[in-house]
């Protein structure tokens, strides 16, 4: 069975920095492609970064410059270091692995399948 957790997320002040972890179990990160997820209350799902297998990676262009995606295969382990941080970066966020069949979820225009989703962790950014 396929899990995947969140952790690192929290309260913030603006400009500040948090990084987010993604841990799997019963699934290997180095041959699929992963994403971070991002949904604020009222808001429509919004793909924040991608990163595919090969490590090629894709950003919303509302974080361009200020996120960065990342995996270390060895510890199976997804990040997502975030920097500068304003309150519109307020939102649960989500890691996403991919399942051939799964949603079609996209960030910075690339796109992949995601059938795998953790629960979420919450950041929170104040003025």
């Amino acid at each position: 069975q396929v899990q995947l957790v969140e952790s690192g997320g929290g309260s913030v002040r603006a400009r500040g920095s948090l990084r987010l972890s993604c841990a799997a179990s019963g699934y290997t990160y180095s041959n699929h492609c992963m994403g971070w997820f991002r949904q604020a209350p009222g808001k429509e799902r919004e793909g924040v970064a991608l990163i595919d297998s090969d490590g090629s990676t894709s950003y919303a262009d509302s974080v361009k410059g200020r996120f960065t995606i990342s995996k270390d295969n060895a510890k199976n382990t997804l990040y997502l270091q975030m920097s500068s941080l304003t309150p519109e970066d307020t939102a649960m966020y989500y890691c996403a692995a991919d399942r051939p069949g799964g949603t079609t979820a996209c960030s910075g225009g690339y796109c992949c399948e995601f059938g795998y989703w953790g629960q979420g962790t919450q950041v929170t950014v104040s003025s």
